[in-house]
């Protein structure tokens, strides 16, 4: 392959997580709706811990496990604030404003 083809293949790639993290959300915005009608914080430090433990225990590499913890510590925040924003009735826009 050449390095078209390589970007052709990491965009088909990219699209594909952008759905997936987007499913995430909102699995954790319905998590984040139970929570609430509990009466629980949106911070559960030991959950978090168990999701990073998670990926890297499901890492294979090529990325290091101190990467992959970065890169779902983002995720991880990301959910929390898109939990905050519905828990306070905010409609979600979809797209940052630019």
């Amino acid at each position: 392959m050449n390095i078209s083809d390589w970007r052709q293949r990491m965009d088909e790639i990219d699209k594909k997580l952008v759905e997936l993290l987007n499913e995430r959300s909102r699995c954790a915005l319905e998590v984040g709706r139970l929570k609430q009608a509990a009466g629980m914080p949106i911070y559960q430090p030991a959950r978090e811990n168990e999701v990073l433990s998670n990926a890297a225990r499901n890492n294979r590499g090529p990325l290091t496990n101190a990467a992959i913890r970065r890169l779902f510590e983002r995720i991880i925040d990301e959910a929390r604030s898109a939990e905050r924003v519905a828990m306070r009735g905010e409609p979600p826009d979809g797209k940052d404003a630019k």
